[in-house]
């Protein structure tokens, strides 16, 4: 039977005092972003703003050429939205078939993959961009969803092949001797069943494209499809020290990448955990 002992109260004020103190950025971050110009070096930052002002959230919203905030948000969640299926697609059909192949190539494959995860994919800069140029992918945001795809294959075949390796094949040999065919077993028993290792892939790859700013700008550059970091790098250049529209732009872009881990938190503990498990 639990009992609530003054042990327990001592952690549990830790961990609220913990929480308060990883929670105090995000307060200085929202209530300076709602301080309009006048309050903002006249009033303590711990102060909560006397007259909320949204203004710098429109600014933000209704910037135009370079520095075009909404449309590098649409870029950014297209982009990380299509590179994010690429990987789940590609990356659970190659981890199965590494995991459940009893051939040499196999282990040299995962290896490798091992190995492409450890390179920095800067090295690769020059060559890719002249290769994706004569291919016609440059500024394009299809050709930027198959660079990402790419770089993080290794990442994504790699968390999948150790979720399967951990995954008994009773299901599988009972989905066989009824007759279903691999794509089956594949699609509608084992995969159902890596819902943690998704989460974890849609999770790690979802925060590399969504803050990558390198790649987008060698890639993207002076193009319409720029992406959010690109945009924001453009936005800032042109403030001082406005830090009221410098947070509101903080803020907007935070959200949808706050919002896909919010969905998918409880799958990405599982699928990091276990994830790690060789």
């Amino acid at each position: 039977m639990f009992r609530y002992t003054k042990l327990t109260l001592l952690r549990e004020i830790g961990l609220w005092a913990l929480a308060l103190l990883f929670l105090a950025p995000f307060y200085f971050l929202v209530t300076t972003a709602l301080k309009p110009a006048n309050e903002l070096f006249t009033t303590s930052a711990l102060a909560p703003p006397i007259n909320p002002d949204f203004s710098n959230f429109v600014a933000v919203l209704s910037a135009k050429g370079n520095s075009n905030v909404l449309m590098g948000l649409v870029n950014s969640v297209i982009i990380t939205a299509g590179s994010i299926l690429g990987l789940v697609a590609l990356g659970s059909v190659t981890g199965y078939v590494i995991s459940r192949s009893t051939r040499r190539w196999s282990k040299a494959a995962y290896y490798l993959f091992l190995v492409a995860i450890i390179l920095p994919g800067q090295l690769g800069a020059v060559p890719l961009y002249m290769g994706a140029r004569s291919l016609g992918l440059t500024g394009s945001a299809w050709g930027l969803i198959i660079l990402y795809t790419g770089m993080l294959l290794p990442l994504s075949i790699f968390l999948y092949s150790n979720f399967f390796r951990g995954l008994g094949t009773d299901y599988e040999e009972a989905a066989t001797i009824d007759g279903a065919s691999k794509s089956q077993i594949f699609s509608k028993v084992v995969f159902p069943m890596m819902a943690p290792a998704t989460g974890t892939v849609t999770i790690f790859a979802g925060l590399i494209v969504w803050n990558d700013f390198f790649t987008s700008l060698i890639f993207l550059g002076g193009s319409a499809n720029q992406t959010l970091p690109v945009a924001m790098y453009y936005y800032i250049g042109s403030l001082v020290s406005e830090w009221n529209s410098i947070f509101a732009i903080v803020i907007v872009s935070m959200i949808p990448i706050l919002a896909l881990f919010l969905f998918a938190q409880k799958r990405f503990i599982q699928g990091f955990s276990g994830g790690l498990k060789g």
